[in-house]
């Protein structure tokens, strides 16, 4: 058969993704991270960029949180690329996610296929779901738009084939970006080439990030062209540490990373196989240099984890491939550049007995004799210089509306009088403009942002110095002179770490209308100034005026919490609307204030809930039950709690399966318990 391209729909059960966060969560105010060069032994060439630039920041993006685990079947839009050997399924609605490649010969999935849509907390903006291909960039973690709409449209390939060009504009760092996807006919090799454009006259920090789930296979091995690894950011010979190989991941009991530090002239690339030999391979022109293996690990908590992300019948891990050497790096991309790549994805197989060698460098030594076999860095570069030609021009058919985000900046852009920043490749038109957008077109257009009424969301927000402009003229020649433009005007400032600017914009709004939105703000601020008093009473108040929704409730408690002030802590979430005290936030700040009180049933009946939102490594649920343990067993032999009784709650109790999120061991107890007599 020829190479095709079709639109399915694609029927899962699926999480709703609920709202979106409507209170602006501001950056980290410290943006790098401080590493200890010499004591990690980092070697000179993977210290540009470590740290730089990677401190957490999300605006100008909501968060992603209102999601649970109820489930209901739910058709998504797939598009499905095919030829003789792999039939490849696309998400555009999902972040451009691969959700799944069959090696047709063998009817095998390359991927871990998620059979359900369950986000959890994982990414920037909290919602990511597990298995297949995500595209990271712009910044240190799980990308922006992992849970949101790509464009997708059909592209010409090299020998006249479709292709599928899958593009974005980053909000962040303000950038294009596409992914096109070949699978040229008899490609045994599904290729994506990523194009990322800096279209400013000034460096940005750049990442990227290409994660693979791929099926824990038991005993199966990840295998990397390196010597020398970074275990989360020690450098060190690999794989092996501590008399454990690492290249194993059902061989280790913690989660942890692994990356691959491969040298300049090595090809690069990366492949995982079973115990037979035989898994994916992923190859790229040098370019993307960075390779590296994550894995859950064997311990209980971890075992969870994987089952709680909906892949409970095929334990995952995943191979990646980035731009550095780790994912503490920024990489300085240069003003009005751009940068281009090609990777190539298939089955692999090769023998067995030499890839599960003992000997590392014989390992490394078959399975890049394998890929020699299939494809050559030479075949690889000549594809990339092929698809480049591809990359220049339009596509040839629309197939899937993404964010109207790339619109508004080709209006305002235009407006100005502006170069266009985003390339004919990546079209966009007033049909993507959708009611995100609208307050800011008619910013654009009216000279002002329209005055909502101040119970309803905010509505998004903007901090790229363009659109900060626009409104501080709106202000200045009084059109857009009311509560909120000066909200959000606030917003931009304290995002560029202009607090007393930002305080100060927030207190002109709440004067010109009160609103639950610019007293939480101004609580942000106090808080930053250490006072916790204040941000707790501008909290209140918030809270008083309305909305009366979760994300207020759930800070305002915080800062009871943060304080140990109970009393008033519980006060407070006895008086809230049902609805609010149905969130799990809540449900987790009453189980914790009922067990302060010594309310054993109530914490227990909290705790047996269904729970959406633990992130990576929260041990909040399995805290708050190990200390329910803790009580109730020194009441039960009338003695105080102890660090010696902590140790060995700790060491002898397993938390319930619903509740343990555990990805790292307890270190032996050295305890024995008091007995009743």
């Amino acid at each position: 058969m020829t190479t095709s391209l079709r639109v399915e729909p694609y029927n899962i059960p699926a999480a709703d993704l609920g709202p979106e966060n409507p209170l602006p969560a501001f950056r980290n105010p410290v943006e790098d991270s401080s590493i200890d060069f010499d004591k990690q032994q980092i070697p000179e060439d993977g210290r540009i960029g470590l740290g730089w630039k990677t401190g957490r920041r999300v605006l100008p993006y909501r968060m992603q949180d209102g999601y649970g685990r109820t489930r209901n079947p739910r058709d998504f839009t797939s598009l499905v690329l095919e030829n003789e050997f792999l039939k490849v399924r696309v998400l555009p609605e999902v972040g451009a996610l691969v959700t799944s490649i069959v090696w047709k010969p063998l009817n095998r999935e390359l991927l871990v296929c998620n059979p359900v849509f369950q986000p959890a907390n994982f990414a920037l903006r909290n919602a990511w779901v597990a298995g297949g291909i995500e595209w990271n960039t712009a910044q240190v973690g799980h990308h922006y738009l992992t849970m949101s709409p790509f464009h997708a449209a059909r592209i010409t390939g090299p020998d006249g084939e479709p292709g599928l060009r899958l593009y974005a504009w980053e909000r962040v760092k303000c950038f294009p970006f596409h992914i096109d996807l070949f699978l040229p006919p008899k490609s045994k090799f599904l290729f994506a080439r990523v194009r990322l454009i800096n279209p400013h006259p000034y460096e940005i920090p750049m990442y990227w990030w290409t994660n693979i789930g791929v099926p824990e296979y038991p005993d199966g091995r990840v295998i990397v062209p390196a010597e020398y690894a970074f275990k989360g950011l020690y450098y060190d010979k690999c794989p092996t540490y501590d008399g454990l190989d690492y290249s194993y991941a059902t061989h280790i009991n913690n989660a942890y990373d692994l990356f691959f530090h491969i040298p300049d002239e090595q090809r690069k690339w990366e492949v995982i196989v079973d115990k037979d030999g035989a898994g994916m391979v992923h190859a790229s022109t040098p370019r993307l240099k960075g390779r590296k293996m994550f894995v859950w690990g064997m311990g209980d908590g971890s075992r969870r984890f994987n089952d709680f992300l909906g892949v409970k019948d095929t334990p995952f891990q995943e191979i990646q491939a980035g731009l550095a050497y780790t994912q503490a790096h920024s990489i300085p991309m240069p003003a009005q550049t751009e940068w281009t790549w090609t990777e190539a994805m298939s089955f692999f197989e090769a023998d067995p007995s030499k890839l599960h060698s003992t000997d590392w460098n014989e390992a490394c030594d078959e399975a890049g004799r394998a890929l020699e076999s299939m494809i050559t860095q030479s075949e690889i570069d000549e594809w990339d210089r092929k698809f480049a030609e591809v990359a220049a021009r339009p596509p040839d058919e629309m197939l899937f509306a993404g964010l109207g985000w790339g619109a508004l900046e080709k209006k305002r852009a235009e407006s100005s009088g502006e170069k266009p920043t985003i390339p004919d490749a990546m079209p966009y038109d007033d049909s993507d403009l959708g009611p995100e957008q609208q307050p800011w077109l008619e910013l654009l257009h009216a000279g002002a942002l329209p005055e909502p009424d101040p119970q309803a969301d905010p509505g998004q927000y903007m901090i790229q110095p363009e659109w900060r402009a626009l409104l501080e003229e709106s202000i200045r020649n009084g059109k857009g002179d009311h509560w909120y433009s000066w909200l959000h005007l606030g917003v931009a400032m304290l995002e560029c770490h202009e607090e007393a600017q930002a305080e100060a914009a927030w207190k002109k709004s709440f004067s010109l209308k009160p609103s639950a939105w610019a007293r939480r703000n101004l609580a942000v601020v106090a808080w930053k100034k250490r006072d916790f008093a204040r941000s707790c009473d501008l909290l209140k108040k918030a809270w008083e005026i309305g909305p009366k929704i979760w994300p207020i409730a759930h800070e305002y408690g915080t800062q009871f919490l943060e304080r140990k002030h109970f009393d008033e802590l519980d006060e407070f979430l006895k008086g809230l609307p049902e609805d609010v005290c149905q969130q799990e936030r809540i449900r987790m700040l009453a189980a914790t204030t009922a067990l302060r009180f010594d309310r054993f049933d109530e914490v227990e009946q909290l705790l047996a809930g269904d729970f959406a939102t633990i992130q990576e490594g929260e041990l909040s649920l399995s805290e708050i039950w190990y200390s329910l343990q803790e009580k109730k067993i020194a009441r039960s032999v009338g003695v105080e709690v102890t660090k010696e009784l902590k140790d060995w709650v700790r060491k002898e109790l397993e938390p319930p399966y619903e509740i343990d999120f555990r990805m790292y061991t307890t270190p032996d107890a050295k305890y024995v318990a008091p007995q009743a007599e």
